[in-house]
């Protein structure tokens, strides 16, 4: 509790009261708080005896009226109740796969006063292809937000550091999938991924399989993450 205690002074502290006085009738930041805090408590997953992954993306949905009067305030607000999380997760062994991300929008069936948190485990996810320096991709795989060229010969993707595009999720193996990419006669790509013999194996447009072709906006998941084929039109593609 002295946590909340102390996040509900800083904001006081940011704003000069004047926040205060705008949520006098409405939303209050400390419920907020609470509330992120019980939706990490509820959402934990066990990683180990003393280490939980927890969510780290969230949109806080609130009433028109609500979201008006916050907006002066969003930014400033999200970041400390994202330093109010990480404290809390640090008191519990909680693990966020990314950085924390909280947004607010506007629900039309919420009225004054409610509010509603959704969240997700989004894990961090960095590459180290260089080949685009020479040669523009015309395939990208879609990953939390990032997106990452496909060039022949293709891609690893994994957990682990030897892969080509690694993916901070525990669902994931050290080298999961790869992503084979060749040039055809006729000017197009051939797409396909192949499982590396994963723990968890992968989903291709929700069918657990070894091997695939792809196609634009073909789905595979791996652990708990999405990742997309997207094909890059050729008149930008080409040259």
């Amino acid at each position: 509790m002295r946590g909340l205690q102390r996040f509900e002074q800083r904001l006081e502290q940011v704003v000069s009261g004047v926040f205060a006085r705008a949520f006098r009738s409405a939303v209050q930041p400390v419920e907020i708080s609470a509330a992120l805090q019980r939706e990490v408590d509820n959402n934990a997953q066990i990683l180990s005896r003393d280490r939980r992954l927890v969510p780290n993306d969230f949109d806080v949905e609130l009433s028109e009226t609500d979201l008006e009067r916050l907006s002066p305030y969003d930014n400033a607000m999200a970041r400390d109740l994202a330093d109010q999380l990480q404290d809390h997760a640090e008191s519990q062994g909680y693990v966020f796969p990314g950085p924390v991300h909280i947004s607010f929008e506007a629900a039309g069936d919420l009225t004054t006063g409610r509010f509603r948190i959704r969240s997700r485990a989004e894990a961090s996810v960095s590459g180290d292809d260089h080949r685009t320096r020479h040669r523009t991709p015309r395939a990208m795989l879609e990953i939390n937000r990032t997106r990452h060229p496909l060039m022949p010969p293709g891609v690893v993707v994994g957990r682990g550091t030897e892969s080509d595009i690694r993916i901070n999720d525990p669902g994931v193996s050290r080298r999961h999938v790869e992503f084979v990419v060749s040039d055809r006669h006729d000017g197009d790509l051939d797409l396909s991924v192949v499982d590396l013999g994963s723990t968890n194996g992968m989903l291709v447009d929700g069918r657990k399989v070894e091997r695939a072709p792809l196609k634009d906006g073909t789905v595979v998941k791996v652990g708990n993450t999405e990742l997309t084929v997207l094909l890059v039109d050729d008149d930008h593609g080409r040259g």
